[in-house]
């Protein structure tokens, strides 16, 4: 589903990621992890396109998302690619305050030009996995933070993305909340074979992950199987 080579970020003289190369399969849950300062999500960025890697010349270094390769693209090449192959979960929920919850899920299929009705039936099916469907016309002020994080989760699967970036996606949760997020995205792997990168520090997160990547001072120091 991915494949990074020799990616490279420098800010000046700061070398963030220093050539790093990562294969992620097809319906994988994959794990990254590391201290502070590690290049996670930077990482993280590079792969979901909302950054690109610094060129060093004689160095081939690419991202290839779904047997496309997206370095090189430009803005609006991105921006469509983006919409339709990648989801984004990030910390905080990021929902729209003066639009429900299935409005707000609604919005990157009508962002994309697809019909509403389309997009709604879609946005019902999304809401009654996450057992949500008596919260839709609900606005995010009237939900928890679980349900306003589950309505997130469902926002980024709305175009049935190839892949679902997340960037401590329980960071802001309870520990009950946080549990119930990460059997979430095991339970939408088995149901959609949904392919997930995730930059966390909850270690039980982490180790739910098929795989762990472990990185330190821009490299990656291991990559460990976990389930």
């Amino acid at each position: 589903m991915i494949k990074a080579v020799n990616i490279h970020k420098r800010f000046g003289n700061l070398e963030v990621i220093r050539g790093i190369t990562l294969d992620v399969k097809k319906g994988e849950i994959l794990s990254i992890v590391g201290p502070s300062g590690a290049g996670k999500t930077t990482l993280l960025q590079i792969l979901g396109t909302l950054d690109t890697p610094t060129h060093i010349d004689g160095v081939d270094s690419y991202v290839e998302i779904d047997g496309r390769r997206i370095t090189g693209l430009n803005d609006r090449e991105l921006s469509s690619f983006r919409s339709s192959h990648i989801g984004f979960i990030f910390q905080s929920h990021r929902l729209l305050p003066e639009f429900t919850a299935i409005e707000n899920i609604c919005m990157p299929a009508l962002i994309a030009g697809k019909n509403i009705k389309e997009a709604q039936t879609r946005a019902h099916m999304l809401l009654d996995f996450m057992s949500l469907s008596h919260r839709s016309q609900h606005y995010p002020s009237e939900l928890s933070g679980g349900e306003e994080q589950r309505i997130s989760v469902a926002r980024a699967l709305m175009n049935n993305p190839s892949v679902v970036f997340a960037d401590e996606p329980s960071g802001n949760l309870d520990s009950a909340s946080a549990d119930a997020l990460h059997h979430l995205f095991l339970s939408l792997r088995e149901e959609f074979g949904q392919t997930f990168v995730i930059v966390t520090h909850n270690n039980s997160l982490a180790a739910m992950a098929d795989r762990c990547v472990k990185m330190r001072d821009g490299v990656i120091e291991n990559i460990s199987q976990t389930l």
